[in-house]
């Protein structure tokens, strides 16, 4: 006998996924990605400064998120100066775009997982 499909409850919208949240929800969602976003919510941050406000994530893979980060205009690399050179990171348009998102993703947190 082949498993029943569950009914939606009466006066439930039945709400299909949409791709663009798909990708959204995937790309945010990738471990330490909100919460470099986050940190430069705060406004552009050197290298050594994300690695002190997200203290458990590696160099490594704080490289590889901001790389990914850049590569889909969330997050822009400013070079600054001659020698030495400084490089700091900061939201792009796009990753400001994201701020109000994650503010009330903080509230739900703060409201529903204390």
């Amino acid at each position: 006998m082949g498993a029943r499909r569950a009914r939606p409850a009466k006066g439930a919208k039945s709400v299909a996924c949409c791709p663009y949240y798909h990708e959204a929800i995937e790309l945010i969602g990738k471990r330490w990605t909100g919460a470099i976003v986050r940190v430069l919510m705060g406004g552009p941050a050197r290298f050594v400064e994300l690695r002190e406000k997200v203290p458990a994530l590696s160099d490594r893979l704080l490289s590889e998120r901001l790389k990914e980060l850049e590569d889909v205009g969330i997050v822009e690399r400013v070079v600054a100066g001659d020698r030495p050179i400084a490089v700091s990171y900061r939201l792009s348009e796009k990753g400001r775009a994201l701020e109000p998102a994650l503010e009330a993703i903080g509230k739900w947190a703060v409201d529903w997982l204390r």
